[in-house]
């Protein structure tokens, strides 16, 4: 299908993990096409700076239990817009349809009869799992990925039996505040409490930083390296493959 950004007056544009070269062709072209932009907080710098100086940009962070606009709120606010002639352009961390809530801003734009365009973009977990060399599948270690997400309201009720384990990997969104009853969860579950983890912030950026541990350290390991949003938590075999690899790099380096 031909693309052509005027041609919807809502596009959810997935900013991709962080890094603006890993933007898709077609979310360059819907942001030079924007009148207005509503963005989230965790879109990367990179990525803000290709918005066009004349597009009126609209912050709608959410942190954890505090929200500038509620869902439903955000999209009255796309609506509105989109009514009054603008192309908005809603602006999202990783993938609109992964966590993004875009399904439901989706909705409400089909609820108006306003024309929406969905514009994909690399997934946080595949971005952050490329950067660090760390394959979320693999023929050794991984023939199941899963994605959670880690707010932990009600996680106690949660069934998360099957996600991880052996031959599996685990990637938690949203889960640092959540470190350890998901830690928890996860061992009274049946989890070996030596099970690798790996917690990657800021994926694809300039500053970002991969660190390891055990399962049973996880929530120690947030505390301890002060890590912030926005960061991804792999939970399996696989999450010990970037420490593995690093020696092995620095062992050829050696002999060369």
């Amino acid at each position: 299908m031909d693309f052509h950004p005027h041609s919807a007056r809502i596009l959810l544009v997935g900013a991709g993990p962080g890094a603006a070269d890993l933007l898709t062709l077609r979310a360059v072209r819907a942001l030079a096409a924007a009148d207005v932009v509503v963005h989230d907080g965790l879109v990367g710098d990179e990525v803000m700076a290709l918005i066009p100086a004349h597009a009126r940009r609209i912050s709608v962070a959410k942190r954890r239990a505090r929200h500038t606009l509620a869902q439903d709120e955000i999209g009255d606010l796309l609506i509105a817009e989109a009514r009054a002639g603008n192309t908005v352009v809603r602006l999202k961390g990783g993938d609109p349809f992964i966590f993004g809530r875009g399904g439901e801003e989706v909705d409400a734009a089909l609820a108006a009869g306003v024309p929406v365009h969905v514009v994909p973009g690399i997934s946080a977990a595949n971005g952050a799992a490329a950067s660090t060399l760390m394959p979320l599948t693999h023929r050794d270690h991984a023939s199941m990925v899963s994605f959670v997400a880690g707010e932990c309201r009600g996680l106690a009720e949660q069934n998360w039996a099957g996600l991880a384990g052996k031959g599996r990997t685990l990637v938690i969104y949203m889960g640092l505040a959540g470190a350890a009853p998901i830690a928890e969860k996860l061992m009274a579950d049946g989890l070996a409490p030596d099970t690798p983890v790996a917690v990657i912030e800021r994926a694809t950026q300039v500053n970002e930083r991969l660190v390891t541990s055990l399962l049973a350290d996880l929530a120690g390991l947030v505390e301890r390296e002060a890590i912030a949003s926005p960061a991804l938590i792999i939970v399996g075999d696989v999450a010990a493959l970037p420490a593995a690899r690093a020696k092995l790099k620095e062992t050829t380096c050696l002999v060369c």
